[in-house]
């Protein structure tokens, strides 16, 4: 959890619900709200003029996403779609400022939020420039299994659909599909009835 929903909530933030597929904000669009996820899942993600997706983040309940222009008084670098019916907590700009000036431990968790994103990226350019298809997914699972994210705790299962993977990674689902394979005969991952599961 970024910022506690009875903190958020003191500060004048509202519930939205959005259904699955519906766009929360777009790309360029301007910044006026804090965003955090109460339930759900939200993909952010740029869309290129041939409609392929590049997803920059799943975002999990607690997640807060889309805080860039709150910061630099810049546009929205990427849109936000409900991969499913979600619950979103927003809170107006302005408050949310207020509310980093008087509890300077949140910003501090805001900092420390936005190095590990740029820590992300940094670590997936350098894949997508340089790597080979299994060593893009092969990093890509060990960063989610290190960062708790996008995996089962208890079962090791991956949480993403091959075509998710297949557009963080900027790989075609075909060579997702094919890669995948070809980790689980090296048992490096498992497939158990069509789930990918990570090897303990």
């Amino acid at each position: 959890m970024i910022i506690p929903v009875d903190t958020l909530l003191a500060w004048g933030a509202g519930y939205k619900k959005v259904a699955a597929g519906e766009i929360i904000f777009m790309e360029g669009c301007e910044g006026r709200f804090y965003h955090q996820l109460v339930s759900g899942s939200i993909r952010w993600t740029n869309i290129n003029d041939d409609g392929r997706e590049f997803i920059q983040a799943m975002v999990d309940p607690g997640d807060s996403f889309g805080e860039l222009p709150l910061f630099d008084d810049g546009t929205y670098a990427a849109s936000a779609v409900a991969n499913k019916d979600s619950v979103i907590l927003r809170l107006n700009k302005a408050s949310f400022h207020q509310l980093l000036h008087e509890h300077p431990d949140s910003h501090f968790t805001f900092t420390r939020l936005l190095a590990q994103r740029l820590r992300f990226k940094f670590m997936l350019l350098n894949e997508l420039a340089v790597r080979s298809p299994e060593h893009r997914i092969a990093t890509l699972f060990s960063y989610f299994k290190t960062n708790k994210k996008n995996i089962c705790p208890k079962c090791q299962e991956v949480q993403l659909t091959r075509q998710q993977i297949a557009d963080m990674t900027g790989l075609r689902v075909e060579t997702v599909i094919r890669t995948i394979r070809g980790l689980h005969e090296k048992g490096s991952l498992r497939i158990n009835r069509g789930k990918v599961q990570l090897a303990v």
